[in-house]
């Protein structure tokens, strides 16, 4: 998967944005792309790359966190994040599409404003 690809990922559930608060897009490479609820403004999606690697922090139940890291090489702590929350994903290791799918799905779900 690409980062573009992560991109139209996120930017497929309502009411999201693509936000860039870390650095000008325009002038790195590798910017911080950060997805965000358009009503509320909160995160559920910090994608970067890091030693060359794509990775997305994605908010997450705790218990479920700590599951996920256990099963998956490929998902740690948040990095830059609160590690009890958010968890690291590392695109294209051992997470299948269809769960890096549904832990995004529910990052959003953690994130979107109340009724």
């Amino acid at each position: 998967m690409t980062r573009q690809e992560l991109i139209d990922l996120c930017a497929a559930f309502p009411s999201v944005y693509e936000d860039y608060p870390f650095d000008d897009s325009s002038k790195t490479d590798n910017p911080w792309t950060v997805m965000r609820h358009r009503f509320n403004k909160k995160s559920f999606a910090f994608i970067y790359e890091r030693g060359g690697q794509l990775c997305v922090n994605l908010k997450c139940d705790p218990r479920e966190a700590d599951f996920l890291r256990e099963i998956f090489r490929d998902v740690t702590p948040g990095y830059h994040m609160n590690k009890t929350h958010w968890n690291t994903v590392r695109i294209g290791g051992d997470v299948p599409g269809d769960e890096l799918r549904n832990m995004i799905a529910h990052s959003y779900d953690l994130t979107k404003p109340k009724k």
